[in-house]
């Protein structure tokens, strides 16, 4: 059967969109997307600073923030969301705190209400912290256990050492020992409306949205203090770690490098060059070390944005025995497409993959509103969305290769690797200079 030929891209349609910013400080982006009687919102709150020096306390408050406010216990408070038709959640990274939600359209109101009232007068009662702060640290617990989290982490500091991004999960002791009191005061000094961000999508009229959302927020006030954030280190080049996991079955490789944010212009050739090594089921490394090999059940490579900065990251689990032959293929495909000119029909495939998979995520409410509420974080928004798939279209052959040339190269990369050391380090050695950690 024959595959038929790729098709054009589609253009995108405009969407009816309005912004204001409070006098809170609080952007509000309000965009139309109907079809479904929905509306989906995301709330940004810069906490950088907040996990810098309070990873913990961080955490806990995100796990805790919907667990009482104002005349509200937990029940209650879900109770009410879900009498709207609604759904609450919280979460935090390394960047942001994100309170996320979708209510019915009729309902965009009173959900709002509620989110005031949380934001206002979240409770952090004393004994539902403690009950989340037990669960936090047994979840912490056993993700240290994993060798996946051991090479994530282990990368991080490789490459960054102690700046706040190494720490992407807090210590369980540290979780341990926070208070509620100490919840709460990070509740205070830092959820408020100044440089936060709330993308509301779905079936409403934008400019209704934004009076809605300033009726009730408006008693939300404050600006968050602006903690000192050191700048990301440049990863440097080094020997191989290898940390010992005795008798474990398989081997755990992680490598890592410095990349292009989505505002540089070479950024659609970088992305399409991760794409043809590893960003996608049908890559070069996949076709190598899981459809020919069967070393794994499946690599794949990304680029992570952060606020300060973004990161080319490679993650791969593998049978211990074959950890030295997965690391030459993997060598192997990095020196090829970082030496040798990419192909047009690879090009055009991971293009057309790429426009497609922006238009599908984009799609519906929910994904329209995690994509601008991500892309608000680097001053980007609808204007990006419509011109990177033009960009892409734009990126030629030369570009990818150019870019593959300067950011896959081998020698550009941080390397870990998570296995029994006593199996794994001989085959590793005889390939790449090694150090080892028990």
């Amino acid at each position: 059967m024959t595959v038929p030929a790729l098709t054009k891209p589609r253009t995108p349609k405009r969407l009816t969109v309005s912004e204001r910013t409070t006098e809170s400080g609080l952007r509000v982006i309000a965009v139309r997307k109907p079809g479904v009687p929905i509306v989906e919102m995301r709330l940004r709150l810069p906490f950088a600073s907040a996990r810098a020096t309070h990873s913990a306390r961080s955490a806990l408050l995100s796990d805790s923030m919907l667990t009482g406010a104002a005349g509200y216990d937990r029940a209650g408070l879900a109770a009410a969301v879900q009498a709207l038709g609604g759904d609450l959640s919280v979460g935090v990274d390394a960047d942001r705190l994100m309170v996320a939600g979708n209510v019915l359209a009729t309902n965009l109101r009173p959900l709002l209400g509620l989110l005031a009232t949380v934001l206002n007068d979240a409770t952090y009662p004393d004994d539902e912290v403690a009950t989340e702060r037990d669960r936090l640290v047994e979840k912490l617990s056993m993700a240290r256990s994993r060798a996946g989290v051991v090479a994530s982490e282990a990368l991080s500091h490789r490459m960054w050492g102690e700046h706040p991004y190494t720490h992407s999960l807090p210590q369980p002791d540290a979780v341990a020992a926070t208070t509620p009191a100490q919840v709460r005061k990070l509740h205070a000094d830092m959820v408020r409306p100044g440089r936060a961000v709330l993308v509301v999508v779905g079936d409403i009229s934008p400019a209704r949205a934004l009076d809605q959302v300033e009726a009730a927020l408006g008693d939300w006030t404050g600006r968050a203090p602006v903690g000192r954030i050191p700048a990301l280190p440049g990863p440097e080049p080094s020997p191989l770690l290898i940390i010992d996991r005795p008798g474990s079955v398989q081997s755990s490789l992680r490598m890592g490098a410095s990349a292009l944010s989505r505002t540089d212009e070479r950024y659609p050739a970088l992305q399409l060059a991760n794409m043809i090594f590893g960003g996608y089921f049908s890559s070069r490394w996949t076709e190598n070390i899981r459809e020919d090999k069967g070393y794994t059940y499946g690599p794949h490579s990304r680029i992570e944005h952060n606020v300060l900065g973004s990161s080319l990251m490679l993650d791969v689990e593998v049978a211990t025995e074959v950890t030295g032959p997965a690391l030459l293929e993997t060598l192997y495909e990095l020196g090829k497409i970082a030496s040798l000119p990419v192909t047009e029909a690879e090009v055009d495939s991971v293009r057309q993959y790429a426009i497609g998979t922006l238009a599908l995520s984009t799609a519906t409410q929910a994904g329209l509103a995690s994509t601008l509420s991500a892309l608000a974080a680097f001053g980007l928004g609808l204007d990006w969305m419509i011109e990177h798939p033009r960009n892409l279209a734009a990126t030629s052959v030369d570009d990818v290769s150019a870019a593959a040339a300067e950011f896959l190269a081998p020698a550009r990369l941080t390397s870990v690797v998570v296995g029994d050391a006593q199996t794994i380090t001989a085959p590793l050695a005889a390939l790449v200079p090694v150090t080892t950690e028990p």
